[in-house]
């Protein structure tokens, strides 16, 4: 069964906020923080601007009830605005290849696809788009158990 969580941007301020929502929550941070810093080189992709490379590429905070809080800090290199309120996304990890394929092509019918269905470097499957309703959302699948990407 495919899990749902709840994705949030920042602009530089993902580090504070996650640390802020951690003590609210009493949760942990999953697999710690990562920075755009930590991020291999690929040549199709902009150098990473200095002020940059501290941001936070991804977080995870782990919540009571098993749900899940993410986030990012968004980067100059992608040409993004920040507005507060284009900061959330829904993002749904289902159980196979397959069901991300089908629930990522139904959503992006009428909408905009940000980034194509594709293997990371961090060893997921990981597409985003915004949907002809205007909401955002990220697809993901891990060939990890829950239990793998925990520790």
């Amino acid at each position: 069964m495919a899990t749902v969580n709840t994705y949030l941007n920042f602009n530089g301020e993902t580090e504070e906020a996650f640390n802020f929502y951690k003590s609210v929550f009493k949760g942990e941070f999953m697999g710690g923080i990562m920075r755009f810093s930590d991020v291999p080189p690929d040549e199709n992709m902009p150098p990473l601007a200095e002020e940059d490379k501290n941001r936070v590429m991804h977080v995870t905070l782990q919540l009571p009830g098993g749900n899940l809080l993410m986030g990012s800090d968004i980067f100059s290199g992608t040409g993004d605005k920040f507005i507060k309120g284009n900061n959330v996304y829904i993002n749904v990890s289902p159980d196979t290849r397959e069901e991300t394929d089908r629930i990522f092509n139904a959503l992006k019918e009428g909408g905009e696809v940000e980034m194509e269905m594709q293997d990371m470097f961090w060893g997921d499957y990981f597409g985003s788009l915004k949907d002809k309703f205007g909401v955002f959302w990220m697809l993901s699948h891990s060939n990890q158990s829950a239990e793998e990407r925990s520790n």
